[in-house]
């Protein structure tokens, strides 16, 4: 397990974050891609314990995931730089933007997430599934 230091884009929020391998999940799914402006999102899913904001007070908005679940977003009120979000349907785990971590740009693909709203241009990275892994 290491611990890895975040910040937003304007420095007001920071936070640390451990997780147990160096790699990206990419997520393809719609609300990422509206959220990031990009074909896919960043991330890692770990328990909302690994997860501590240093610096700053995190906003936090709520929208409805496919599985009809909220979704809590939480992100910097200044900058919007999206730190991580929490999935009820997933319990005590969070998805915690990797790329916003120091070393991040290092980290390699995985595995990739929400595969059937990928665009069809973009080719595989890593093993992608449908949705979500099997549990």
């Amino acid at each position: 397990m290491t611990t890895f230091n975040g910040k937003c884009h304007c420095g007001e929020t920071e936070w640390t974050a451990k997780l147990q391998d160096t790699a990206h999940i990419l997520c393809h799914c719609d609300t990422c891609k509206k959220l990031g402006g990009g074909a896919y999102s960043l991330n890692q899913i770990i328990p909302e314990s690994d997860i501590k904001v240093t610096k700053g007070s995190p906003k936090t908005y709520t929208y409805y995931g496919d599985s009809g679940k909220a979704v809590n977003c939480y992100y910097c009120p200044n900058c919007t730089t999206h730190i991580y979000h929490h999935q009820t349907v997933m319990g005590d785990k969070i998805v915690v933007r990797t790329i916003l971590l120091d070393g991040g740009k290092e980290f390699k693909p995985h595995a990739e997430i929400f595969g059937k709203a990928k665009l069809s241009w973009e080719p595989e990275v890593a093993t992608t599934f449908d949705t979500l892994p099997p549990s």
